[in-house]
């Protein structure tokens, strides 16, 4: 023991002399020599003398006498028939001599920065050196190194020489890249694995997933949508809707602290009571029990029975009794809602209603909105509710509309977008389609159509009816596309234009001298004289300009053709508006205009109807090449 000071600035340092001790816990022995010492565990290491292995067969709660294995037999040993036998049990016991730490001598460790880590079931073990490490390389840095490791396995309680097959391989692949090196650095993390068990496999317990009970859905500020609460829960043909996962034992394991490991027994409260009908199939294996749609619609659990069913009456849909139902389209369900008071919403404020099919007897509220494939409102549509569907019929229509076939009974101040749209009694609003028929018109109409517009009886004035080819979105978008198409072929022309002319005078004005060239080669060749290099390299170069020539004008020719199609595409646009019409079988009162819109030239052409005028065709006509007018026309002379 040696004293350096006695005071408060300097420590004493006891050194410890070496002790050899054989045990089953070297962390635990060397804890107590340092306790017994006063000092930190951390500054006394060892050396591993000898290790000894012993295994026993415990049987009845026996105990049974502890056999050493040897270092040949624990080979054999290493299999999983031992260690999966529960009353198989092995252990270690250490010889090893205790030792202050010399850490001036340690050049190993001094900068080589290791740890011995293993996961939660202590069945994988693994070495780990931190970036920032570096090593010198000596003639016993392997064996040194190895040892290193087993001194740490041994500490941490890990088996050595068992599980550890791949240890050698991991310690010289290391001690290779320092042999090389001479001085290694470790760039970054590594870690190895060093030691396995045998992983248990967990226990499953069982579960029932019912899949049919979809998430809350989010809104558009990424908040739960509390309005729809999953009044019906729509399902498709071939869906999974139910899946009970069946118990299943684990398999048990053994770690690399030769601990056995005995897997839970699995947990069963989720056995399936209920029943299901011939809309819904079972399929069975060994992990499972599925229950699978035989057909679209929704779920419904009726008398401890699972059922599909396609029909759905309601009193009325709001907050506070079935929230939005979003069933989809395309789920064959047909919904009926009931309410039917003037004063009542049957589809309430905010609500938001999606089936394939629904017939409303009374009014849609304000902010509503109605998806379907065929959808009837006998009431009232609020002026910012939203209906839409392929098959549409409205009684009087305030809101937005659209759809492909639309039948308004009446409508006030709404807005209709479809393709074939009759409108019984028009009292303003908005209507676009393909073709539209109006009854009765009164004022402030307007009518937007690609191919027609009939009105039987008009009512009112300040209407305003037009023809545009390009109404529908999809048009004007792909006629934008074309022009835009248009004019990079049309620049790309110009710059091949301007390149093949270049190119052809060049040609030109090399084609003298290629001749004479031509006529050299030909001598040479004839008299058998091997031709200057000069004179075949020249007479190449005018053969890659010919070439170049020729491909600029094909390219030309291929642009130019393109044009010529896009162009064409772009007329097609409008070819189709010298057949449009708009009709009014009754006389003309008030104000009105007809307009037509052109594609190209893009102008809109207005005509205004005399009042008291009975003209009732009009059309557009072609009064000389590019001008245009709206004309009354003959509809015999039509035919």
């Amino acid at each position: 023991m040696a004293l350096f000071g006695s005071d408060k600035k300097t420590k004493t340092v006891r050194k410890v002399r070496p002790t050899v001790v054989r045990t089953q816990n070297v962390a635990k022995e060397i804890f107590n020599i340092a306790k017994s010492y006063d000092i930190k565990p951390e500054l006394l290491d060892f050396n591993i003398l000898d290790i000894q292995t012993y295994t026993r067969i415990k049987k009845d709660k026996e105990e049974s006498e502890w056999e050493e294995v040897t270092p040949e037999a624990l080979r054999e040993l290493n299999n999983e028939e031992s260690f999966l036998n529960p009353d198989f049990q092995i252990k270690q016991t250490y010889e090893v001599e205790i030792f202050s730490k010399r850490l001036d001598e340690d050049e190993l460790c001094k900068n080589f920065k290791t740890a011995v880590g293993a996961n939660a079931t202590k069945c994988k073990v693994y070495l780990s050196i931190a970036a920032g490490s570096s090593v010198e390389y000596s003639p016993r840095f392997e064996d040194s190194f190895l040892d290193l490791i087993n001194k740490k396995k041994i500490r941490a309680g890990i088996l050595v020489h068992i599980f550890d097959e791949m240890l050698p391989d991991v310690v010289s692949k290391i001690s290779a890249r320092v042999r090389v090196a001479q001085h290694l650095e470790f760039l970054q993390n590594e870690t190895h694995l060093i030691a396995e068990g045998i992983e248990p496999t967990p226990t499953t317990n069982d579960a029932l997933i019912l899949y049919f009970e979809k998430n809350k859905e989010l809104d558009e500020n990424e908040r739960i949508d509390y309005a729809l609460r999953g009044f019906i829960q729509s399902v498709k043909k071939d869906e999974v809707l139910i899946e009970y996962i069946k118990p299943k034992p684990g398999k048990p394991g053994r770690n690399c602290r030769g601990e056995y490991i005995k897997p839970a027994e699995p947990v069963v409260k989720h056995e399936p009571t209920f029943k299901v009908d011939s809309t819904i199939r079972v399929v069975e294996d060994e992990k499972s029990i599925k229950y699978i749609a035989n057909e679209n619609g929704y779920i419904a659990f009726e008398n401890d029975t699972y059922v599909i069913k396609n029909d759905v009456d309601v009193r009325e849909v709001s907050f506070k009794t079935t929230g939005s139902i979003k069933s989809g389209v395309d789920s064959d369900v047909e919904m009926s809602v009931k309410e039917t008071d003037a004063v009542k919403d049957a589809v309430g404020t905010g609500m938001t209603v999606e089936v394939s099919k629904i017939k409303i007897e009374g009014n849609v509220g304000s902010n509503a909105k109605v998806i379907a494939k065929e959808a009837t409102v006998n009431g009232q549509t609020h002026k910012t509710a939203v209906i839409k569907a392929d098959n549409l019929e409205i009684n009087v229509h305030k809101g937005k509309a659209y759809g492909k076939n639309i039948r308004v009974t009446r409508l006030e101040h709404g807005e209709i977008d479809g393709e074939q749209v009759k409108v019984a009694q028009a009292l303003g609003g908005i209507i676009r389609g393909r073709e539209i028929d109006i009854e009765i018109c009164t004022s402030h109409v307007k009518a937007i159509a690609t191919k027609r517009i009939e009105i039987q009886k008009l009512q009112g004035s300040e209407n305003i009816f037009t023809i545009d080819p390009l109404l529908q979105k999809e048009a004007k978008e792909s006629l934008d596309e074309n022009q835009q198409k248009i004019e990079k072929l049309e620049l790309q022309l110009k710059e091949l234009r301007e390149e093949l002319k270049k190119q052809m005078h060049l040609l030109k004005e090399a084609t003298p001298a290629f001749i004479e060239i031509k006529k050299r080669l030909l001598h040479y060749k004839k008299n058998g004289v091997k031709m200057p290099a000069s004179f075949v390299k020249k007479y190449k170069q005018f053969q890659v300009m010919q070439e170049n020539v020729k491909n600029l004008k094909t390219e030309v020719s291929v642009t130019q053709d393109a044009l010529n199609l896009l162009t064409t595409k772009t007329s097609s646009f409008q070819e189709n508006i010298f057949d449009a019409r708009i009709i009014n079988r009754d006389r003309w009162i008030g104000y009105n205009e007809i307009r037509f819109k052109l594609v190209d030239p893009p102008v809109e052409l207005v005509y205004k109807p005399m009042e008291g005028s009975r003209e009732q065709v009009f059309g557009l006509v072609e009064l000389d090449e590019g001008e245009y007018a709206i004309r009354p026309i003959n509809e015999e002379e039509m035919k």
